[in-house]
Parts: structure tokens; sequence; C-alpha cells
């Protein structure tokens, strides 16, 4: 597990390595014809997000349960969304690069 702090504190927790079955549901995506790009895009974004994430500690309260990780990443505003997007791609990127493909 890896920790990760924005500007204002707050600690976001990964795990280090997604399982196999979950590459392959990311690859997956790709394969939905009916799917927007767009609609694609946010739905591996909020796999990526389910999958990782362990706690989100916001002003000093930690979430750990994934339903409210997820209401907590999915009501976020855009900076912080912004944030979380850009710490899991470093993350997988430096971790699991298979994973991005």
């Amino acid at each position: 597990m890896t920790e990760y702090a924005d500007p204002e504190g707050n600690v976001l927790a990964l795990r280090d390595r997604l399982s196999p079955g979950t590459v392959r549901k990311i690859a997956d995506l790709e394969a939905r014809p009916a799917a927007s790009a767009d609609d694609r895009w946010q739905r591996r974004e909020e796999l990526l997000f389910e999958h990782l994430a362990v706690t989100w500690t916001i002003a000093g309260l930690p979430l750990t349960g994934q339903r409210e990780l997820l209401g907590r990443y999915r009501m976020a505003d855009t900076e912080t969304r912004s944030w979380v997007r850009r710490t899991i791609n470093e993350h997988v990127s430096e971790r699991q690069p298979e994973a991005l493909m």
C-alpha cells in the first residue's frame, strides 16, 4: 500500500497491485462497442479507483468502506477528481503499467 497526500493534506492510500482479473476487466472495457469513448473512460477511472483505493482521509476523517470511498469520489469537485485520476495513473504506471494498456 502506498499513500499520497494532496495539497490540502488529505491522504489517499492505494493498493500496489491489481489482480489479473481486474486487469482483464479494464482491458474488456475497450471491447464494448455500444459504449461511447467517454463512458468507457469514466468506467475505467471508477474501476481503477474501486480496486485500488484502500482509505482516503479527508479533513482528518478516514473513509475505508468501498461504498463510502466510491461515493466520496463521485461527489468530489473537478479539481479533486483530477488529482485522484493523476495520482492513480502515475501509481499504476510505476507499479503495473500493463493495466493501462
